[in-house]
């Protein structure tokens, strides 16, 4: 599994709830279309977390970078119903940052003949 991690803040009056209603109606069109396997919202508890990331991590899911890569397709396009749940987020953030993590070991990792 590759996990594409996302911190934001919210913009200065925007309501969580409304941020979570526009993520679900854009992480939800692209699980459905198997764009991606799933999607979580995680939020800074007790005002603990490293230092410049945001107040929320958004981690998604997809098999591999190829799934990966359809999912930036699909939104790169700027067509709908994708753009329009797009821009439905990312109006409402700042502070974005992106990392993109994997399942570790890999499944498909030799062990014992490593040189380092």
């Amino acid at each position: 599994m590759d996990i594409y991690q996302i911190s934001v803040d919210l913009k200065p009056g925007v309501r969580d709830t409304r941020f979570l209603a526009a993520l679900e109606t854009y992480l939800g069109a692209l699980k459905a279309d198997g764009r991606i396997e799933g999607w979580r919202l995680l939020r800074r508890k007790l005002g603990l977390g490293m230092p410049g990331l945001g107040e929320f991590q958004i981690l998604i899911e997809t098999r591999d970078l190829t799934q990966l890569d359809a999912a930036f397709t699909s939104a790169s396009r700027r067509d709908e119903p994708i753009e329009g749940a797009h821009h439905g987020v990312s109006a409402l953030v700042h502070n974005f940052q992106a990392a993109l993590y994997r399942d570790f070991p890999d499944p498909h990792r030799k062990h014992g003949e490593e040189k380092f």
